[in-house]
């Protein structure tokens, strides 16, 4: 035969051809082309909690199927803002979390929190009161302990300061009303709202919050300085001491 014969030809060994079809990248890279794909075209409307969760921890672990540990997070903490609120040795109790990555997650809930400050800072609180309860629920609503706050407002109620005064157990944050009135001297602030959050998840105000309320507020009548509100922070609503007639 000449060597022009196609069946001159050596033929491939099947093995061969089978490897070289093969993907060189693991099966799930496609899968999270896919997902890159569908959040560009919707801008995430549409896609399940653990597939966002999957987005975020995709440049935290490139290497793994990260489905699996997306699913996992949300069973063990509940949703996406409490997995991103927990802590960081509660994150990387779950297996397959290493502290980098509990700290990518960690980074999510501190841009959201910066983000949502920025809408009431500088501005007067009682025009953009919704912006600040936004705020509020995103800093404190899935604290696992009680954490308590100070806003510092100036004479035309511009919020000026968002100081953390105390953190406490499950159910109580030591908090001292002199400590409150000088820091308002010091920042020349004319009023401020205490705010802090109930990690039960109820924001009824205890009798204990009522009577520390009552403290700081004879405390400040001195120096002219008038607590606005009291806003306590549960797992989906809050309670304001205004509104319920307790100031």
């Amino acid at each position: 035969m000449s060597a022009s014969d196609p069946q001159s030809e050596p033929r491939p060994d099947p093995r061969s051809v089978a490897e070289s079809a093969s993907p060189t990248q693991p099966h799930f890279h496609g899968h999270r082309d896919r997902l890159r794909a569908r959040f560009a075209e919707t801008g995430g409307e549409g896609l399940a909690d653990y597939e966002l969760l999957e987005l975020a921890l995709f440049r935290s672990i490139p290497r793994r199927d990260v489905k699996p540990l997306a699913k996992a997070l949300l069973a063990r903490f509940g949703d996406t803002a409490r997995v991103c609120a927990a802590r960081v040795e509660q994150l990387t109790e779950v297996t397959g979390v290493s502290e980098k990555t509990a700290l990518d997650l960690k980074l999510i809930q501190v841009l959201a929190v910066r983000m949502a400050r920025e809408q009431v800072t500088g501005r007067p609180v009682i025009s953009s009161w919704s912006a600040l309860l936004d705020y509020l629920r995103a800093a404190l609503a899935h604290a696992t302990t009680e954490e308590f706050r100070v806003l510092f407002l100036d004479k035309k109620n511009r919020l000026v300061a968002d100081e953390f005064q105390a953190r406490g157990t499950v159910d109580h944050a030591p908090v001292y009303p002199r400590e409150i009135v000088k820091r308002a001297l010091s920042l020349d602030s004319s009023a401020i709202i205490l705010v802090h959050n109930h990690p039960s998840g109820d924001p009824t105000p205890s009798r204990a919050d009522i009577e520390m309320t009552k403290r700081i507020c004879e405390a400040g009548k001195p120096f002219d300085i008038v607590v606005h509100d009291h806003i306590v922070v549960g797992r989906e609503r809050t309670a304001s001491f205004k509104a319920l007639g307790l100031l």
